[in-house]
């Protein structure tokens, strides 16, 4: 598949637009997960545990400022591109608000992993510049292994949390589909990305269902990883 190229970026101003948006989604994601993190940091019943969320909130922050620092190389106020982004992303976590500490642990490893792979899966249908950015945005959501290790270790203290967890795992995904769905009504921005253009060769019917097969595995596998059934 041919990928944009920084000519494609300068030239094509429905494609800025898109990357724009796309950069500002990112950022108002990132913004909350590092309100999210700070707050699940305060609560912590462990003081390393408080130490490790707070460096991923802190991780978080410096993700915000790299992108709206892009948006602004852009053209682009990031407030502003950030804005409309912001009810649909708040209207998301009221619907998963945790109830206690490891439902708000599950979330920031399955819901974040879950936004994670979207965004590098449409990273592949990016200029080089953007991708190279979106990607190392994600890829500190490795990082979060520890948690792993928190809930399986709960798990083991004491065995019927599993099940709960394991619905609150399958609650996680089923928002985020509603959610997207939604969203994608009310945006086009994913679309001029993922359909493409002209110019700018996107993803197929066939890479699609791909896709989505491949979100879909990964989300399985990180709750295997937890010790839940997906």
């Amino acid at each position: 598949m041919t990928t944009p190229s920084a000519d494609t970026l300068a030239n094509d101003p429905e494609y800025r637009s898109a990357i724009v948006d796309l950069l500002a989604l990112l950022a108002m994601g990132e913004l909350l997960a590092f309100e999210r993190l700070a707050g699940d940091a305060a609560l912590a019943p462990q003081i390393e545990d408080s130490v490790a969320l707070a460096r991923l909130a802190a991780a978080e922050f410096r993700h915000f400022e790299d992108l709206t620092r892009r948006i602004e190389e852009l053209g682009a106020d990031p407030t502003q591109a950030m804005l409309e982004f912001r009810r649909p992303l708040d209207e998301f976590h009221a619907h998963t608000a945790p109830s206690d500490w490891l439902e708000g642990m599950v979330k920031a490893y399955v819901g974040e992993g879950i936004a994670s792979d979207f965004y590098r899966e449409i990273a592949s249908l990016l200029d080089e510049q953007t991708r190279a950015l979106v990607l190392r945005v994600c890829d500190d959501f490795e990082h979060q292994e520890f948690i792993v290790d928190r809930v399986r270790l709960a798990i083991q203290e004491d065995p019927q949390i599993a099940g709960r967890l394991a619905l609150w795992g399958r609650r996680l995904v089923g928002e985020a589909l509603a959610q997207s769905q939604r969203f994608a009504a009310e945006h086009d921005s994913m679309s001029v990305l993922i359909v493409g253009g002209v110019d700018r060769p996107g993803a197929d019917l066939a890479e699609i269902g791909r896709m989505l097969a491949r979100l879909t595995e990964n989300h399985a596998r990180r709750m295997a990883a937890l010790g839940l059934a997906a």
